[in-house]
């Protein structure tokens, strides 16, 4: 089973992140093979961010969202693939766009996240 979702994954009125808890909860209860999610994972559009209202760095906030899809999706064991987008605001805006940057990414979760460029092509199974 592949499991495919867009972003943005806040609701418009704040960057909370329910979107994202509620997607989290679906990949748990189902445990897709494959979990593909694009971007943005925080958008450049959203209000808080064109504001400069968030309590953080752009960087910091997207670490902690991906930080939580990599955590959120440990349990069910399923391959994650993330896509940027040209609207994610911690990352280059250039096409075509290189994968995220993510050297935190934890030792026990190297063989199972992908990191790909947009555009890119998957060969799943």
């Amino acid at each position: 089973m592949v499991l495919v979702a867009c972003g943005p994954f806040t609701p418009s009125d704040g960057v909370a992140f329910e979107p994202l808890s509620d997607l989290l909860e679906v990949v748990t209860r189902d445990r897709p093979d494959v979990c593909i999610l694009f971007g943005p994972f925080l958008d450049a559009k959203h209000e808080q961010v064109e504001s400069c209202q968030l309590l953080g760095s752009f960087s910091d906030v997207f670490r902690l969202c991906l930080r939580t899809i990599i955590e959120g999706t440990r349990s069910a064991g399923s391959q994650l693939v993330l896509v940027p987008s040209l609207r994610d605001v911690s990352h280059d805006f250039v096409y075509p766009q290189p994968p995220f940057p993510f050297p935190d990414l934890p030792k026990e979760d190297r063989a199972r996240v992908l990191l790909v460029p947009e555009p890119c092509t998957l060969d799943i199974d």
